[in-house]
Formats: structure tokens, sequence, C-alpha cells
């Protein structure tokens, strides 16, 4: 373990490197689905208002309805159907409900079936967003981690730019109020091919040998590893296994997590660490910008447009952020990014303040792009990647499911309140609560949040213990299962 990073990527074949490079590109398609369907209802929003003659209280069901009860529904489901059927039949699965899903809301009659369509739609995108990240966090080597699972963030950011760039051609060359139609159906190219490039890759060698299929397990191995550390990492992920391998549905890791209180104690940082990304406010300004610019009297046009330089930016920012994760620890990238969003929110909140004026509108577009910068380099990369990181195997997929279902109850309870509050009380004071909230969330990570960097997931595991181990833990839940059925019989 005491090799270095650039030693252990140096001696990886390039076969090895190349396969690495074909699992990040295939399974990141669900951050860029994630990008593009969450993004792209903000400028449909303006065409949808036009054409359905949305109120607001629609407008906001027609945002959250992805959110809740969709995505809610789909991470709570996702992790525990990626520890029982597998992380690569568990994104073919969400893949295809998103094709679906993605045509529904194309072709949606009116204002109910739109809603409806978001929802299933929104169940694909929840199940994604558990199961890309711990899929890329299974497969990659740990020295490699980092940079493979934050390449799903960085592939939600082009899918918002996709969603923005596409928002603004359409509405150029289309001039019909029904161009929302394009605009929602967009999403459907990638989630065909996420459903047919899951079939060439194969299921990560944790659940493999969590599933007893050891031979597979460690055929992976080979395949994105160095010789000289298959044996090393394989004993270490099969002794893991061994000790939930009776561990088939959720029930047994609700035992695991009443019998060791550091598993508890690791689910409820992960679930706050999860709820503090979206109450961060990056969101809110992702799906309203183009809406709240156009109320400060900016045209659809020139609203779709900053949009996009929003897009553009996230993809700067994430990329810079990608860079930073190479040397910076978690911890401490997630403590600048919760503590620039202090300063962006009251900046952006102070201008709304300001009499109207050009300097004003340009005011608002930059600390808007604040907003978004900090939460992209900072927050986005380095949440994400904790998430995947900190959970024990024994709870792995259970405990990411209900961590980012916290993390969609929190961004659709934003983004349905968001357009309802502005509407009531005004951007200036909204503003000013995200960056009050930023500041709480700052003080969580500097005392709870632990580091992540460099560390393989079994030692990780090890060292985040402070009572019965975990896997003490799961083969008693597994006995008390076991002994239970024979009871029975």
């Amino acid at each position: 373990m005491g090799r270095s990073i650039s030693s252990a990527q140096s001696r990886r074949p390039e076969g090895a490197n190349r396969f690495l490079r074909k699992i990040t590109l295939v399974a990141t398609l669900g951050g860029l689905l994630f990008g593009i369907d969450t993004g792209v209802i903000s400028g449909a929003l303006l065409y949808l208002r036009q054409d359905l003659g949305l109120s607001p209280l629609q407008e906001a069901l027609v945002v959250t309805a992805l959110l809740f009860p969709g995505a809610v529904a789909g991470a709570a489901l996702g992790g525990p159907l990626a520890d029982r059927i597998g992380r690569r039949k568990t994104l073919l699965t969400s893949a295809a409900v998103l094709a679906l899903a993605t045509v529904g809301c194309a072709v949606a009659p009116g204002i109910g079936s739109l809603i409806a369509a978001r929802v299933l739609l929104g169940a694909g995108i929840g199940c994604a967003s558990v199961t890309c990240p711990l899929y890329l966090a299974e497969m990659a080597p740990a020295e490699r981690r980092g940079r493979m699972v934050t390449i799903n963030e960085l592939m939600i950011m082009v899918g918002l730019l996709v969603a923005f760039s596409t928002n603004l051609i359409l509405s150029s060359v289309i001039d019909d109020p029904q161009v929302w139609r394009y605009m929602l159906g967009l999403a459907a190219v990638p989630a065909v091919a996420l459903f047919i490039g899951m079939f060439l890759l194969p299921d990560s060698p944790r659940w493999y040998a969590r599933a007893g299929r050891l031979d597979e397990a460690r055929e992976t191995l080979v395949r994105g590893r160095n010789a000289d550390d298959v044996d090393e990492e394989f004993a270490a992920i099969r002794a893991t296994a061994r000790a939930e391998a009776h561990r088939k549905n959720g029930r047994e890791a609700l035992r695991l997590l009443r019998k060791s209180s550091a598993a508890r104690r690791i689910l409820w940082i992960g679930i706050a660490l999860a709820v503090a990304q979206q109450a961060s406010g990056g969101n809110a300004v992702t799906y309203y910008a183009p809406s709240v610019l156009a109320s400060a009297g900016w045209g659809s046009s020139a609203s779709l447009m900053a949009s996009v330089g929003i897009g553009v930016t996230v993809i700067l920012a994430t990329l810079v952020g990608l860079w930073l994760l190479g040397f910076v620890p978690r911890r401490r990238m997630l403590m600048t990014g919760f503590g620039a969003m202090v300063v962006s929110h009251a900046c952006l909140g102070a201008s709304f303040m300001m009499p109207a004026s050009g300097f004003k509108a340009y005011a608002m577009v930059v600390f808007m792009l604040c907003v978004e910068a900090s939460m992209a380099m900072f927050i986005g990369t380095s949440s994400w990647l904790v998430l995947s990181e900190i959970f024990p195997m024994a709870i792995r997929g259970f405990a990411m499911g209900v961590a980012v279902a916290g993390l969609w109850l929190a961004n659709s309870a934003i983004s349905f309140l968001f357009p309802l509050l502005v509407s009531r009380v005004g951007a200036t004071a909204i503003f000013f609560v995200f960056a009050a909230v930023n500041i709480v969330s700052l003080g969580f990570v500097a005392r709870f949040v632990p580091e992540t960097k460099d560390r393989p997931l079994e030692q990780l595991e090890a060292d985040l213990n402070d009572g019965p181990t975990f896997t003490d833990c799961a083969a008693e839940a597994g006995q008390h299962v076991k002994t239970g059925a024979e009871s029975r019989v």
C-alpha cells in the first residue's frame, strides 16, 4: 500500500488502462443523463408556461416531480437493487427506464401526463445516481478512484451544458411554443447508449465476490490492475465478502446498523453530507437561473444565453476540481467549497438589492457564476466521491441508496419551494438563507466528515470502525437470520 500513485499508474499495462477508460466512459453516461434531465427543464419552462399556461404551483410540480417522488424513490430502491442483482444490471434497468420516460415527456399531451413521465424519469435518474459512483468506486484502483468517480460529476456538468446549449439552439431555430418537446426528448440518445454500453462491461469485483462468484471477481481485477497488485486486493475483497455472503436483501443491513454504532454514525454522516450538498443552493440556481433572470427584466434568449455561460463555467470549474483532487484532501475541498458558497450567496443576495441598471444585471450573473463554480469545483466533485467511499461493504448499496434518497429529497424540497418563496419574500432573502445554511454545513464537515483520499476501500472500512468490526457484526446478523430460519423449519 505504500507504493506511490505515479508508480502504480506507470506499471499498469496499457490494456488495463484501456479497460478502466472504457468503464469510465460508459458508466458516466449515467452522469451525462443526470445533467441533461435535470438541466433541460430550466429552458423548457419558458415555453411550457406559454404552451400549457402553467401556474407557479404547476411549474413547481413539473420541476419537482422528477425529484420527488421520482428520484427519491429511485435512489431508495437503487441501492438495494444494486446489492441484489448487481451494479451492471441496475444500470441497464435505469437506462431502459430513462429511455422510455424521456420519450414519454416529449410526447406528453398535457400537464398530468408530463408530470407522470417526469416521475418515471426521476426514478431512473435516482437509481443511476446511486449506482454510477458506486460502480466506478468499486471498479477503480485506490490511486485512480478519485478521478474515475469524479469524472461522473464532470459528465453531470457536461450534461447541463448540453441541455442549456440545446435549449438555446432549439429556441433559435424552432419558432413554436411546443419546442419544449424537442428539449425534453434530447436525453433518449445517451440513455440508449448507456443501455448498449453496459452489455460490454462486467460487474464490479466486489459485487461478484459478495455473490460468491470469486472467479469472475478475480478475472475483473486482472483486467484492470497490474499483475503484482491483484493477489493483495483480491484477498482483501474475498475476506470482507465472506463475512457477509449471507446477505441477500436490505433486512440484514438494518440488523448490522443496529449492531454497529460505527455503521450508524457513518450512515448519518453520509445522509447529512448528501443533504448539505443540496442545501448549498447550487442546484436552485441551476434550475431557475433563466426564470430568475427573466423576472429581473432579461428576455428569454438572453436568459438562455446566460444559462449556457453557467454551463461552461461549471465544466471548467469541475476540470479544475478534478486536478485539485489529485493532491488536495477531500475534507479541505469540501470546507473550501462551503466557505466559498457562503460568500457567493451573500453577494448574490446583495446584488438583488441594487437599483436597476446594466451593472446590476451583470453583477447578478457574475455571482450566479460564483455560486455554480464553488459548487462544481469543490462540493460537487468531493461530496459524491466521499459518499462512494465511506460506507462499509456490508451496507454499501443500502447506505448509498438511503444517503442519495436524502439528497434527492432535499433537492426536491428546495426546488419546489424556491419559486414559491421567491414570489413571496423575494430572491434577496432566499440567497441570504442559503449563505447561513452553508455556514452550518462548513461546521459539519470540519467536525464529522472523515478523510478518504488514496485509501483502499477495505482499509478505509477498518479505519472508520470504532467498535465490533463491521464484518463481525454482519456475520452475527447473518447467524441471526440463519437461526431464525432453522427455528421456523
